[in-house]
């Protein structure tokens, strides 16, 4: 009988500091004000007539699905901490 209340004592301070550890957590991450967005004096060029559909993000990748105006598609591939393109995914049908 005296294990067991040794046992939910024990379990009743793990609960409450577990709690308190919670709202910590919590009450951190929402005063956190961050930094100024970032800006970028880079342009991204793009072929004429050419139209973006689409775009996807990564943790630091913004993925630009192109329209070329012949009817082809690329995946343009920029690196969001930079603003420098990565690289080019030429996008092909299959015959």
């Amino acid at each position: 009988m005296r294990i067991l209340k040794v046992l939910v004592v024990v379990m009743g301070i793990m609960l409450i500091g577990g709690f308190a550890v919670l709202v910590a957590v919590i009450a951190g991450r929402l005063s956190y004000k961050g930094g100024a967005p970032r800006t970028f004096a880079t342009a991204i060029d793009i072929p004429r007539g050419a139209r973006i559909e689409a775009m996807a993000t990564g943790a630091d990748r913004l993925v630009l699905d192109v329209v070329l105006p012949e009817g082809g598609r690329h995946l343009l591939v920029i690196d969001l901490t930079t603003g420098a393109r990565l690289g080019i995914v030429e996008l092909r049908t299959t015959p």
